[in-house]
């Protein structure tokens, strides 16, 4: 089965910067989009950005000017930059992915485990 490991979250002051990084392992034959979502709690998990497999990239209001998603397909890997990070942006962030893997027609889409991105002075 396939696997999405995320790492880079941490505990940053506002203003500061985060870049997390989310691999894809396992029998993998294809990764459509890619994607980043986050999750505060008592809230509902919200987009944050996407990209393709081609790189064409879509953002949520909140994210526009200060986010910037990225990919390596060789890597089977997603990039999230986060800059003029705010306490509002205090959530875990989950990556996404449509992936083919090896004995499938079809692609399904895949979760990261979450990790927790803290913006506090």
């Amino acid at each position: 089965q396939v696997q999405l490991v995320e790492s880079g979250g941490g505990l940053v002051q506002p203003g500061g910067s985060l870049r997390l990084s989310c691999a894809a392992h396992g029998t993998i034959i294809s990764v459509n989009a890619m994607g980043w979502y986050r999750q505060a709690p008592g809230n509902q998990r919200e987009l944050v950005a996407t990209i393709t497999s081609g790189g064409m990239t879509n953002y949520a209001d909140s994210a526009k000017g200060r986010f910037t998603i990225s990919r390596d397909n060789a890597k089977n890997t997603v990039y999230l930059q986060m800059n003029s990070l705010k306490p509002e942006d205090t959530a875990v962030y989950y990556c996404n992915a449509g992936i083919r893997r090896v004995g499938s027609l079809s692609h399904y889409e895949y979760w990261g485990q979450g990790t927790q991105v803290t913006v506090s002075s």
